[in-house]
């Protein structure tokens, strides 16, 4: 089956065409999702591959590694496989590699581009080339001088694919990257080694150097196509497209390519300013949406609470549009005040027996049955511990379904203790699992070995144990309690598999069982390992699939986000305030998660343990509902209403 792409979905325009705004430097497309955006930057390579053959030429590539790249080299693969895409022609030269990194290392660069892509095309092995990992030291200098000449030989790059680094590095041009760089050996940034420390089961196991192409080397590119996906890379896209060229952040340079495009989705592109505040761009169309978000900003820029702002105000900070629509800052202000006001709710299943005509949630049934999706062993408390505890205290029927296991994200320390605990105390005959094995196993395992099915049982037990006791301090019967262990992610590995089917009816099986009024799942997509957004999905297919049942008419979906990222003020549906006690409940219910505390398996770039990071978050929404003027709490979970 082939695409139905068109030229002109794939014709960017070079930056002497790109008509800039007053903040963008670099071209740049945004896409709804990274799916659909692959497909395309896949379908203009396989057209440069076609093109080429055509005129008897090479092709050649300049490839990268890392998430950003995988959904393009899937479809690259499925062109081969579907519609004969031939990579005869093709010379590939990868950006970089660890150092020192051996080719058979499951972390190698080596073994992540034949996993994604050589292995499943017909491109000749002698035409692939990455930097190699194992070159001895003294000899890195006259290999980078040969790889660069390798690269001049062929003709130069035909087409660089990019991602960027939080620290703003392309390759591994890390920042301090001179314009003028070339092939070299370099040491890592912090941050960048931080990043992958999940794939490495921890930071100490992070190789400190790489061998990197140049920034010259990428800039002589006769075509650039950078990707970027998701809310963590939205910061360093706004500074690089939007900020000035520096080598502190080198993908800065890409701004004087003559043929350079970035490919971004909503939420990469989120923090341009055309998105983030549109009305000093240009004149906007003033959804309730937008105004909300607007006024939330004239706020914090004025530092004034809403009931405070003017008609100056509004005229000096690029509204004075929307300000001639409503009439006066008077009217803007009492509209947004009361909708603030209306979000917040001490009743997240609703109050019985009052008026709900400015509650977000119904008063009917004052009896509520709710699922709380919690992908994770640790979200639903992290998240909303606070609101799932009233939710108890108030009578509903509660149930918490946890989607995945959660094995991968327990140390092997913490696994070997629990595992002595149980030889010394139950003996291998008397249990289902051969602690002892479980103990050789993990003292002697092998860098980058997948745990044995034991140990991954045995870690998967001691995250459902914490779950229990955690919702167990909040009142919750253990028949309340439900574990999927979906498929998709008992790999082992970081990496997961797909979700199929299996995955789908699962969810669908215990929505059909409960038939929930309330259904609280994490929409928290700036998870940096992609469970979060998997299991989300996973949840739309099963409500899909239910829709038309006569019990989902009277289901509301409510998103919470967890340790990662918070709703913005003007995309909140339910703020639930807790009191002091209620606070310390849930920091209390959050601790009974002893495997994730103090060393946590996959922290991401923010070193306070998850429940520092749920009080500071939830504390900062109050602080910002008090500085919009409303009434100071201690603190506030918050919830967005989606429609399935």
């Amino acid at each position: 089956m082939k695409n139905n792409y068109t030229q002109r979905d794939i014709t960017y325009k070079t930056a002497g065409q790109f008509e800039e705004t007053r903040f963008e430097k670099i071209h740049n497309e945004i896409f709804d999702n990274s799916v659909e955006a692959s497909k395309i930057v896949a379908w203009e390579i396989a057209e440069l591959i076609r093109t080429k053959q055509k005129e008897k030429k090479n092709c050649v590539l300049g490839l990268a590694t890392g998430s950003s790249p995988i959904k393009v080299y899937e479809e690259l693969v499925r062109m081969h496989k579907e519609e004969n895409l031939s990579f005869s022609n093709v010379i590939t030269f990868n950006l970089d590699e660890y150092y020192p990194m051996s080719r058979d290392n499951k972390q190698s660069y080596h073994f992540f581009m034949h996993q994604h892509l050589f292995n499943h095309i017909d491109i000749h092995p002698d035409n692939i080339n990455i930097p190699n990992g194992t070159i001895p030291f003294d000899e890195i200098n006259q290999y980078c001088i040969d790889y660069e000449m390798k690269i001049k030989n062929a003709g130069g790059l035909d087409f660089q694919l990019l991602g960027i680094g939080r620290t703003g590095h392309v390759g591994f041009n890390e920042p301090g990257s001179h314009i003028n760089s070339g092939t070299r050996i370099i040491t890592l940034d912090h941050i960048t080694r931080v990043d992958a420390s999940s794939d490495f089961n921890g930071l100490e196991n992070v190789p400190k150097r790489a061998i990197t192409m140049g920034v010259s080397t990428i800039m002589r590119s006769k075509r650039i196509v950078l990707l970027a996906w998701g809310q963590n890379k939205a910061e360093i896209i706004k500074r690089t497209i939007q900020g000035e060229i520096s080598s502190d952040i080198p993908a800065t340079f890409l701004q004087n390519h003559p043929n350079a495009t970035f490919v971004l989705d909503k939420s990469a592109a989120s923090l341009l300013t055309r998105f983030e505040t549109p009305w000093l761009v240009g004149e906007c169309i003033w959804t309730k949406e937008l105004r909300s978000k607007a006024i939330v900003w004239l706020c914090e820029t004025t530092g004034k609470p809403v009931l405070k702002l003017t008609d100056r105000d509004y005229n000096n900070n690029g509204m004075s549009d929307l300000l001639a629509q409503e009439g006066s800052a008077y009217d803007l202000n009492i509209k947004m005040f009361n909708q603030l006001q209306h979000t917040i709710t001490g009743w997240p299943g609703g109050k019985p027996n009052h008026d709900d005509s400015h509650r977000p949630e119904r008063a009917n049934p004052a009896k509520k049955r709710v699922i709380i999706f919690s992908p994770h062993p640790d979200d639903d408390v992290i998240s909303m511990g606070g609101t799932f505890n009233r939710l108890i205290k108030q009578g509903h029927e509660v149930h918490v379904v946890y989607q995945t296991s959660g094995n991968i994200a327990v140390t092997d320390a913490e696994a070997l203790k629990f595992a002595e605990v149980c030889n010394d105390f139950v003996g291998e005959d008397n249990s289902k699992i051969n602690f002892q094995n479980v103990i050789d196993f993990l003292n002697n395992k092998n860098e980058n070995q997948i745990d044995s099915l034991d140990v991954r049982k045995l870690k998967g037990l001691i995250r459902r144990r914490e779950s229990y006791a955690a919702v167990r301090y909040f009142g919750l019967n253990n028949e309340n309690v439900h574990f999927l262990d979906l498929p998709f992610y008992e790999t082992g590995y970081v990496k997961k598999n797909p979700p199929t089917e299996v995955d789908v009816n699962l969810v669908s099986e215990i929505i059909s069982k409960i038939k929930p009024h309330q259904i609280f799942a994490a929409g928290d997509l700036a998870d940096p390992h992609g469970t979060h957004e998997v299991c989300l999905n996973v949840i739309f297919a099963a409500l899909k699939q239910l829709k038309s049942k006569p019990y989902m008419k009277d289901c509301w979906l409510w998103l919470y986000r967890g340790a990662w990222h918070e709703w913005d003020i003007h995309e909140i549906d339910m703020a639930v305030p807790l009191s002091p006690d209620e606070v310390l409940a849930k920091r209390h219910s959050i601790l009974f998660h002893q495997s994730q505390k103090d060393k946590v398996m996959f922290q991401g770039n923010d070193l306070r343990e998850f429940w520092v990071r749920a009080e500071d978050r939830n504390k900062n929404t109050a602080k910002l509902y008090n500085q919009l003027g409303l009434a100071e709490y201690e603190a506030i979970e918050a919830f967005k209403k989606f429609e399935y």
